[in-house]
This record gives C-alpha cells, structure tokens and sequence, in this order.
C-alpha cells in the first residue's frame, strides 16, 4: 500500500513540474539561421528581388496576451549602429497565430484585421526585404515577434519608428525570434 501510494505521488508530481512550450516563432519560408530566398529580397537599391514578405506563424504566446508586435531589424547594417527597419506591424490581434506570405504590402491588405504597419528605414510602411551592400559579409534580419500587455499602442501618426520600438519594449510579455541572413 505504502509503495503503491508514493508512486502516485511521484507522477502527480512530474506531470505538474513539466514546463510549457516556450513561445516561438517559424516561417514556411526559411528556417533559423537560414538564408532568405530572391523572392524576399527588395527591388530596388541595386538588388531585383521579388520583395514579399516571408510566412510567419506562431505559437505558445505568454498569458495574458493581448496583441503582437513584429520588428524585423537588420543590426549588421553600415548605419553607423542603429541597423535598418525591414518591416514593423503593430497592433495585431492576440487571436492571430501567422502573418501570411506577401502579408508585407504597402496597403496591408493581407494583415489581420486592426494590424497596422509602420514606416520603416525605407520610408513607408510595408516589407522592404534584404539588400546589404556588395561585398558585405551575410547580413543578420532579426524578426521578433513581442506578445503585448495592451490590445493596441498608442502612438501618434507621426512617430518615429525608434518610438515604437519603445513602446513595444515597455509593453512586452516575451518576445519570440526567428533569424535569416542573406548576403550579395
């Protein structure tokens, strides 16, 4: 009896003290680490690629979720520090699990309802895929997707994409990164 007892305890035990899948962050399109296909990499700055923006999906959000923010950054870019903005979507809705292919259009058609996308190094709103110099080493295109305490930021139409990024950070729960390169 007394046997029997400290098993059922022992797995009551295990079964709770398992972790949850960490929150993380795919693409279809690449995997981490990998390059970025022609398909992604703008069109224009000297590079003719086809410029859409790569399938996202994710899964496991922190609880208490209310949207997600995307910021796809390139730290490796000759900016003297601050890196390139590809893509920044705010305000996605905590029931959306992907972004996908070609969601990155200017007009944002193919975004979840109530997303929004800012203007990026570009200029505009909207994917500017890869288009590092020539010669330079493979650059590093971080796409963190922050799960969010708020259901939308609020932030005026003219603030700078530095802004976001702060508000983002001030409002995060955990992040989720998936990394591509691409070089030319």
């Amino acid at each position: 009896m007394r046997q029997h007892l400290f098993a059922v305890c022992s797995v009551a035990l295990l079964s709770t003290g398992q972790a949850a899948e960490p929150f993380s962050l795919k693409s279809a399109d690449f995997v981490h680490q990998g390059t970025l296909a022609e398909k992604h990499v703008l069109n224009g700055f000297g590079c003719s690629g086809g410029n859409l923006s790569p399938a996202l999906e994710w899964s496991n959000p922190p609880a208490g979720t209310k949207s997600f923010a995307l910021l796809v950054h390139d730290p490796d870019a000759p900016t003297g520090g601050s890196g390139w903005w590809h893509w920044v979507v705010i305000d996605i809705p905590a029931t959306s699990r992907l972004l996908p292919f070609g969601a990155g259009k200017p007009d944002g058609v193919g975004l979840p309802e109530g997303a929004t996308q800012w203007k990026t190094d570009f200029g505009g709103p909207g994917w500017g895929g890869p288009c590092p110099p020539i010669g330079d080493r493979p650059h590093n295109y971080h796409f963190t997707l922050h799960a969010l305490k708020v259901e939308k930021l609020e932030l005026p139409a003219n603030g700078s994409t530095a802004l976001v990024g702060y508000m983002v950070h001030a409002n995060s729960l955990g992040k989720a990164i998936l990394t591509g390169t691409y070089g030319r």
